[in-house]
Parts: structure tokens; sequence; C-alpha cells
């Protein structure tokens, strides 16, 4: 056997080892946040497999020394490949590598600390006054839109409570302990604190350099946020100002003015449609999507693959993708959330579905994928949803009315000003966790981090506390999204860069069968082998840029208005095209834990027909 075959013999064993790993977790992580199992052992176990797996210091060595090997041959397609694959390799050992028994032992005991601490909160119960004035327990998502469109201000305060009392409850349940050992583990394998670790592990930037781009946005961004909280004060009261009545107050009653246009059972059908029609492909993925609330389910949009796709020399392995909202379809402003989470979270599937090189590991959601590479593609899909054209194509209510212009106005009107909080309210879970994980472990009390929370969000949001209060977020309770929820906001960035080249190029995004192809060949195809840096190079030309969003924070109401009057008429009078792709190029099961709704193995239209009547038998004040 020669060297290159052996060689290609080892790659290949190491990418099905990964495989399997990979795929038990992923489907014991799926069935226990679904709440279908409560094998929570068996899932840190299977959790714990996956981290010695990938932060193995054996595996390291051998990778390099294979490296190490195949640089030495002469060169030639199969050989480069082999090294392209097991560079691949090495940049996922190398942002994983946990070298020391110490560092090794705190990572173990740090995964039984959130194993325990999300079983504990799987059984935590929440509780508000609903839309009928009725106590009820409520979900993240339910306490939040209640906030937004209850009319009676006592049952928005009840909803703001439950989230504080979650926040309390985290920190009487284990969350201190977990910072104290994160910052161990981080402290152990050189780091300052975990803030600093994840930083650099994600982005492959220092906190200095990530807090250089923040404080620019921040300050870029200060008065457009100030200023639309005085005049949300002088036109409603210093009450509009309480955390519990912002949402309300920054919306008014436009959420549910638009409830009709865009009802929950809809929202399925909409998604298919419209990414059909950006020319979004999914490559024979499998796709389980579990979109409506449940007791004891994860309270939090997620989208996790069980199988990463590749090509397997000249095979083609398709992704097996799940993902999950939490909605109640007959809440009003659910169908609006819904569609949100299908467009955030079909736009992860869509990209790891569409990574096209020669192993695992270049195609899965974890380091040394950057987040804000991989939520730069969700959130460009889903801040389609905000385009008046979108609208006007596909917000339509039970009679198949088109959403009238007034009512695009009106959200324009409700919030535009406050586009700059919106992101900031991004930004001020970065300024907090820094300083959380910088705290001297003397200080990590309850009270110190609760102070610090309130004293973060005044910063940045300029209110005494926020209708989401820090400590309710779920990301900074898992360790996979603590200390990197910024991503988001460096995605939201590149999306405004990304949204601006394809406006300048083709003057529209919405219903453009060359946006899909365009995103799969620039950003998705290379997957985590180059950075995020340079798949916005590649398409756009431009390195990243922060100020597309900024302007578009600082926009006026009239500004946006303009803008959204330009992108209706000039739909009005565009020729589409003929022909779409007719299908997305994925099986598609619609699930209620461990409940099959529909799938499309009869068609799409047959999926759309089957979820819409499940909706309306089991949630009939939810048809309009």
């Amino acid at each position: 056997m020669t060297a290159l075959a052996a060689l290609r013999g080892e790659f290949d064993a190491l990418n099905r080892d990964y495989l399997a790993i990979h795929k038990a977790k992923e489907d014991l992580f799926w069935d226990t946040y679904m709440a279908v199992s409560d094998d929570d052992a068996g899932f840190a176990r299977a959790e714990g497999a996956f981290k010695d797996f990938i932060s193995s210091p054996e595996r390291l060595a051998w990778t390099k020394a294979a490296i190490a090997q195949l640089e030495a041959l002469p060169a030639g397609a199969e050989r480069d490949a082999l090294l392209h694959g097991f560079k691949g390799w090495l940049a996922l050992f190398d942002s994983n590598i946990i070298e020391s028994d110490e560092a090794r032992q705190l990572m173990t005991e740090l995964v039984e600390l959130e194993s325990e601490l999300f079983s504990k909160r799987r059984g935590y119960k929440m509780r508000h006054i609903n839309e009928a004035g009725e106590l009820e327990e409520a979900t993240l998502s339910g306490l939040s839109t209640n906030m937004g469109t209850n009319r009676d201000e006592a049952a928005r305060k009840s909803s703001h409570d439950a989230l504080m009392g979650l926040e309390r409850w985290a920190l009487d349940n284990g969350f201190i302990a977990i910072v104290n050992k994160r910052n161990a583990l981080a402290r152990s394998l050189g780091h300052a604190d975990y803030f600093e670790y994840k930083v650099k592990k994600n982005e492959q930037m220092t906190p200095d350099q990530l807090f250089a781009i923040l404080d620019d946005f921040e300050a870029r961004t200060r008065d457009a946020n100030q200023r639309a909280l005085d005049q949300l004060k002088v036109r409603h009261g210093d009450g509009a100002l309480k955390a519990h009545n912002l949402r309300f107050h920054m919306s008014g009653d436009v959420t549910r003015q638009m409830d009709p246009f865009l009802p929950f059972a809809k929202a399925v059908e909409r998604w298919v449609l419209s990414f059909r029609r950006l020319g979004i492909q999914y490559r024979g993925a499998t796709m389980q999507l579990d979109l409506v609330e449940r007791q004891g389910k994860y309270q939090n949009g997620f989208c996790h693959g069980p199988i990463p796709s590749f090509f397997d020399g000249e095979t083609w392995v398709a992704g097996q993708i799940n993902f999950t909202a939490d909605a109640k379809p007959d809440q009003v402003g659910s169908g609006a959330r819904a569609i949100n989470t299908l467009f955030h979270e079909g736009g992860h599937a869509a990209h790891f579905a569409n990574v096209t090189q020669n192993a695992p590991c270049f195609s899965q959601e974890f380091a040394p994928t950057s987040m804000a590479y991989a939520e730069t593609q969700s959130m460009f899909c889903d801040s389609l949803l905000d385009d008046a054209d979108w609208l006007k194509r596909y917000a339509r209510n039970g009679q198949g009315e088109a959403i009238p212009d007034e009512l695009i106005r009106a959200r324009i009107e409700a919030t535009q000003p406050f586009a700059a909080y919106a992101e900031r309210s991004i930004a001020v879970v970065a300024y907090f966790e820094r300083a959380l994980y910088a705290l001297p472990e003397s200080e990590l009390s309850a009270e110190r981090i609760l102070q610090l929370a309130r004293d973060s969000e005044q910063r940045i949001l300029g209110i005494a506390v926020s209708p989401r209060p820090l400590l309710a977020i779920p990301h900074l309770l898992n360790q996979e999204s603590a200390a990197a929820y910024h991503g988001y906001l460096l995605a939201n960035m590149a999306v405004y860069q990304t949204r601006a080249y394809f406006i300048g190029k083709f003057g529209y995004l919405t219903d453009n069968p060359a946006i899909g192809p365009l995103l799969a060949e620039h950003y998705w195809g290379p997957g985590n082998s180059i950075n995020h840096n340079a798949t916005l190079l590649r398409l756009t030309g431009e390195p990243f840029n922060a100020r597309y969003l900024a302007d578009s924070c600082n926009q006026s109401v009239d500004e946006a208005w303009a803008g959204a009057q330009k992108l209706i008429s000039d739909a009005a009078v565009r020729d589409y095209p003929a022909q779409y792709p007719d299908a997305l190029d994925a099986r598609i099961r619609l699930v209620h834990g461990a409940e099959l709704i529909a799938d499309n193995a009869a068609g799409d239209a047959a999926m759309f027909d089957r979820f819409e009547s499940w909706v309306a038998g089991h949630y009939p004040a939810s048809v309009h």
C-alpha cells in the first residue's frame, strides 16, 4: 500500500469516527431538548465523549504527523485534497484542544454542572397573565410576545416579573458555580478568563479587537437610541420606559394589526415558497422541524445537524438537520415569530446543507466555525421579512388580501426609531459577559451579578432594566453559546453589507433566484475552511464593514418609508421569473415531539395542507 493510500484510509476512518460520535450526541441532544427523553445522564455522557474526541491531544498530534507526511509527497489532486481535509481537522482539534489533565477534568466537571442546571431548568415553571386575563404557564417566547401585545399593563408586568424570577432562579441553582468553573477552565488553558478564551476560540479575535468594533458601533448609534427613548417618553409618559411597557409602546398595536396577515398556520408554506424562489436548495438534506411549544421543551429556537454535509470521496453525504421554534399558535404575534424562526433556522440549515468540502469538520456549528459567520447566513434570510416587497407578496389574510401599504408604513413608524435599540440589545450581552467573567471570584454573588446586569442595561440600552433581563437569556447558561452572543451583532453587520451588495447588483432581494446560488458558492460551500472576512471578500469584494448596519439604524422614519415605497413600486412592475425551482430538494418532517404532523413525501402542497389542518384542529383560535 502506498503512503497516500494509507493516509486516505486513515482520513476516511477519522471522518467515520467523528460522524458516529457526533450523531450519537446530536440525537440525544434533540431528544432531551425536545422533552422526548429524560435521559440527561446519557446526553451528558455523549456530550463528554464528543468533547473528548474533539479535544484529544493524541488526535491533534496524529493529524499534524499526517499533514507532515502529505507535505513531503509530490503535489497532485488526491494528495492536495487530503491535505486540505487534514488541515480542516487540524483547525478543529486546535480550536478545541485541552492538553492538560487538569483542564480535561475541569471540562468534565463543567459539562456535569451544565447538565444538572439544564435538567432543573426543564422543571422550572414560569407563569403570567395571558390575553384572556388568566394565569397560565408560559415559555420565554410566550412571555416576550405577551409583553409586546397584551393591552393590560398588569398582564405585561406579570410576564416581566416571570423573567426577573428566572434570573434569580438561575443564580440560586448553579449558574455562579458554572461561571467559576468556566473561568477555572480558561485560566488552566492560559487565558485571562472565560470571555477571552471564547472570543479567541470562536472568532479568532482578542476581546480588545472585538470591543474596538463594538465601541465604535455603540458610539455611532448612541444618539439614535437616546432620541427614540426620549420620544417614547414624550408620547406615552415616564411609564413607557419601564421594562414591561417598552416593547408594547415600541410596537404600538402594529403587531396585533399585522397578525391576520401573518397567521401561524401559513408560516411553513411561506418559508418554503420564499426560499425556493430565492433559488435556495438543500442538496438532498433531511430536515426535522418541531415548531410548537410543549411542556419541558427547550424554550428557544436552534438548528443543529446530526449529520454534517460533505463529499466522502466522490459520494455526496447529504445533511441531516433539526431545527425548532417555541410557538404558541393562538397567541397574537405567534405567526410573525414563527416565520422569523423558520427563515432564521432555515437559513442555518441551508448553510450547513451546502458545505461542499471533503470532511464533516467543515460543516458543523462549533469552533472553528465562527458564530458571526454562521449567524450571517441565518440573519440574512430573516432580514428579508422586514422588506416591504416581501410583505406585499407574502403577508396575506384569510381572504387572500395583501397587507395594506398603510400598515407597512405604521410598522416602519413603530420599529425604525428603535433599530439602534434592537442592535444594542445584542451588544449589551457582550458588555455584561465581559465584565461578569472579569469579576474576582470573591465578588461572584447573586446580588453583585444582578447589579452588574442592571448597570450594563442602563449604560448600553439607556433603561433601568431590559424587557429581556440579561440572565433570562438562555445562551448565557449553555457552554457553546456563552460569551458568544456578540456573534449576532457581528453577523448583522455582515448581513447589511451583503444586502447592500445584492441591492447594488440586482436592485432587489425578495424572490430573486440568483441569490441562493451566490450564497451557496461564496458563503456556504467553503464552510469553515476560510474565515468570515474571506467569505465577505469572495462575494462583495469588500472586507468586513460595520458602517452599513449603523447607517441603517440611523435612518429616519421618512427615509426608511421612502425606501419601502421604492421596493413596493419596483416590485409591482418587475418581471419575475416564470419558473422557479419546484422544490427545496429536501425531505421535510414536521413533528410535535414524537408525533409526526406532516411530511413532504407526497409533495410540498400536501404537507402544507396537513400542517394547516393540524394547527386548526389543535389551535382553532389561531385561524383568522
